[in-house]
Order: C-alpha cells, then sequence, then structure tokens
C-alpha cells in the first residue's frame, strides 16, 4: 500500500500530472505487486521560489522540470525490486509525459506494515 508524494514546479498541465500517476501506478504495479485499485498519491505544485534543488549535484543534469517523488511503502521489497522500480520509473515517466531521467528525483521510505491505518481507525496490516 505505497503512499505517494509528488512534488514539481507549477504550470504543467493536467493531463501531464495525470501522466505522472498513471506512469508511477504502472510501475509500481508491476515491480512491487502492487495490487489493482491500490492507489494513494497527491500532487503538490511549487513556484520557483518554493522548490529548491542543486542542478548538478552528483553529476546529474537537474532542470526545472525536476520531479521529486517520494513513496513511502511496507518494508517487504528486495533490492532488485527497488532497482526495478526506479528504472521503470524513469521509462514510463519519460515515455509519457516526456519527463527526463536526470529529471526523475525518487526517494523510497520504508515503514514496518503495523504503522499504517487505511481508515476507520483500524491498522489493517497489524
Amino acid at each position: 500500500m505505497p503512499l505517494l508524494h509528488i512534488s514539481l514546479r507549477a504550470g504543467k498541465p493536467d493531463a501531464y500530472k495525470q501522466a505522472i500517476c498513471d506512469g508511477l501506478y504502472r510501475a509500481m504495479h508491476e515491480t512491487f505487486n502492487v495490487p489493482e485499485d491500490d492507489q494513494f498519491m497527491a500532487i503538490t505544485e511549487h513556484d520557483a521560489a518554493n522548490f529548491r534543488y542543486s542542478a548538478s549535484y552528483l553529476g546529474v543534469a537537474r532542470s526545472d522540470d525536476l520531479v521529486f517523488i517520494q513513496i513511502t511503502a511496507n518494508n517487504t521489497r528486495t533490492v532488485d525490486q527497488k532497482k526495478a522500480l526506479f528504472r521503470r520509473v524513469v521509462d514510463l515517466l519519460g515515455q509519457t509525459p516526456g519527463v527526463r531521467p536526470e529529471d526523475v528525483f525518487i526517494n523510497l521510505v520504508e515503514v514496518a506494515k503495523e504503522n499504517w491505518s487505511l481508515g476507520n481507525g483500524v491498522a489493517q496490516y497489524a
């Protein structure tokens, strides 16, 4: 049950943002075995003054089209699954909406399964 927070510069059309969500869900479904109808994502848009990044940290040439993607997920995936997810996200977002690989910044936060309540005050995975 991943929870995704997506941050990007303001001004992209709705279709662009929808393509990001669709690509992220597809990548998680294919590499993390996320089930159908398990989509929990929020997009936050920022003006230039509130969106700061290094244009060249670790030799990666980033642009103002940078997308921050933070994924909170259960700590049940292997290193190979994580690598496959990162690669698949870059591939899919490159296809549509056309995000350059250098502009895909992913942070995976892993939590224990008992740290979720998906509604009704119940720890569904505990």
